[in-house]
């Protein structure tokens, strides 16, 4: 796993877990509490966009590396 390929894939996973639980918070839409006060929803959106596309961005460039 010392290569740039292990490691770009690996982050590229990573991202993608992360972005499956941003979906997941979207489609259940679960109460969260951040002081007292309910948090929006729609901040997910827009990071389970920007990791989406961080992990085929960095898949893609494993597969150059």
């Amino acid at each position: 796993m010392n290569t740039p390929r292990g490691g770009l894939r690996l982050s590229s996973i990573l991202f993608g877990l992360m972005a499956l639980g941003q979906l997941w918070r979207l489609v259940a839409q679960p109460e969260v509490l951040v002081s007292g006060v309910v948090a929006p929803v729609w901040p997910s959106a827009l990071a389970f966009i920007l990791l989406l596309v961080l992990s085929i961005w960095l898949w893609r460039l494993s597969n150059r590396a």
